[in-house]
Parts: structure tokens; sequence; C-alpha cells
């Protein structure tokens, strides 16, 4: 997945211009992320990339970037 692919699920998700969405845009306080809409981002990037997020992973990914790297590093890992 692109950073372009991902904000434009994040701006889908949170209603927000994905313009507006840099890798330090903290996804609970910028995003106004809440339990639910995190559980509906997962399930979207799941779909979107085939990949499973565990919870652990969720409660320790804050930041666009952070979230980022981590279906960057674990796609691939899925793909081997």
């Amino acid at each position: 997945m692109d950073f372009e692919t991902l904000t434009a699920i994040l701006a889908d998700q949170f209603d927000v211009d994905a313009d507006s969405i840099t890798e330090d845009t903290d996804i609970l306080e910028d995003l106004g992320c809440t339990s639910m809409d995190a559980v509906e981002l997962i399930v979207a990037l799941e779909s979107a990339i085939d990949i499973h997020i565990p919870d652990e992973a969720v409660d320790s990914i804050r930041t666009v970037g952070e979230l980022m790297n981590y279906l960057t590093e674990h796609a691939e890992q899925e793909e081997e």
C-alpha cells in the first residue's frame, strides 16, 4: 500500500481532506478516531491489502506514519 492509498482510506473513514493528512497526523487526536472508528478502519485496511492487524498492533500505532510503516513491514512479511 502506498501513502496516497492510505490517506484516501483515512480521508474516507474520517471525512477529512486527504491532502490534510501527513505522516505526523495523530490518528486519535487529529482525526478524532474513536474505538468504533478504529474497528472500521482496521476492517477497511485488512480488506484493502489482505492483511491481518492484531489488536495489540492497533494499540501501539499513534500516527499515520507509524501506521504506514506497520502496513509496509507486515504486508511484506505476509507475502513471504
